[in-house]
């Protein structure tokens, strides 16, 4: 028998109507779908009108979870992989299952959709010709300045996200690190309520010291130089 294949499907970082026909032709035509969260994604599919079994694969579970996900495929069975909201794989533990079946040599379909760092970058009026995605940085402040004492020097525009709550120490920090730089804010992005912020790293971090963040951000930061977009003949 041949093995199934592994599709990565985005799902909408807030707004269901960005999800594309394609993926949702996908998700209707897997024989089973991996979540970040069960929950999450039967919701989604309920609004898809989509009746899927789903399997969670994250935290202390997911090496368990991933093997019987590579099980599954190497029988015949196609999976589509999600995660919450965006692309899976990116800044998600859905990196472990696709590690694991690439290694397995099951063929990969990565789909295009939503992806909340793309979306921030192109919205931001920095350099977009090179630029360095960074993910979550550690809730550990001491790890958390040992890697942005690292970027110091990093020339490229930098995309970070952050949550609500540990915003303002992380912003406090890169303006230790780093001192003034520009910087564009992105709150609950295709939500309502979203909000772009286009600041300095000193004026965001005294805002948010005084003010309570809400919503999911992305930060998106000028590098150590700005970088422009050429064209090279």
């Amino acid at each position: 028998m041949m093995p199934g294949v592994l599709y990565l499907v985005p799902t909408p970082i807030g707004n269901i109507e960005d999800i594309s026909f394609r993926c949702v032709k996908t998700l209707e035509r897997a024989d089973f779908i991996a979540a970040e969260h069960k929950s999450v994604t039967e919701q989604l599919l309920k609004r898809l009108s989509i009746s899927k079994p789903v399997l969670a694969c994250y935290g202390r579970g997911v090496e368990k979870r991933g093997r019987e996900i590579l099980s599954r495929i190497m029988k015949g069975e196609s999976c589509a992989l999600v995660c919450d909201a965006g692309t899976p794989a990116i800044s998600d533990p859905g990196e472990y299952i696709v590690r694991l079946c690439s290694k397995a040599g099951i063929d990969i379909v990565s789909l295009p959709g939503p992806c909340a760092a793309i979306a921030a970058l192109a919205a931001s009026g920095l350099g977009t010709g090179r630029f360095v995605f960074e993910g979550f940085l550690s809730r550990s402040r001491l790890r958390r300045l040992r890697r942005l004492s690292e970027l110091r020097d990093e020339k490229r525009t930098m995309v970070f996200y952050e949550a609500p709550q540990k915003l303002k120490f992380t912003l406090g920090d890169m303006l230790d690190c780093w001192g003034d730089r520009n910087a564009v804010l992105l709150k609950d992005m295709t939500k309502p309520g979203e909000d772009r912020q286009v600041t300095t790293l000193a004026e965001a971090a005294r805002f948010y010291d005084k003010n309570p963040a809400a919503g999911e951000f992305v930060l998106v930061i000028e590098g150590a130089a700005s970088e422009t977009c050429t064209d090279v003949k």
